[in-house]
């Protein structure tokens, strides 16, 4: 594996997803939705500190499976992600709880 291909694949896309999950979650939802008892109590610079790395971890995992699945094109990476997504976040999303 070409380690500095990896990098150059990683750090972008988890920067990416580094600030979408802040603009979403952190910005434009919290500004929302912030009533009591709906986000965690304590300190938040911690919980931001202990997920800050979350998005760059799974982008490499998702990297590094694309690569050892051998899949060779975009086309079939996206499936592969459009497979992830169906299996994890979109059940979760619709039977998460709903106000």
């Amino acid at each position: 594996m070409d380690w500095m291909r990896f990098l150059l694949v990683v750090v972008p896309v988890g920067m990416v997803t580094s600030l979408t999950d802040w603009f979403f979650a952190g910005d434009w939802i919290h500004r929302r939705f912030a009533s009591e008892g709906i986000w965690r109590e304590g300190s938040e610079a911690k919980a931001i500190a202990m997920t800050a790395l979350l998005p760059f971890l799974t982008c490499a995992v998702f990297a590094y499976t694309a690569y050892r699945l051998d899949l060779g094109s975009l086309r079939n990476t996206i499936k592969l992600a459009a497979v992830i997504w169906v299996i994890g976040p979109l059940p979760l999303i619709l039977t998460g709880p709903h106000s």
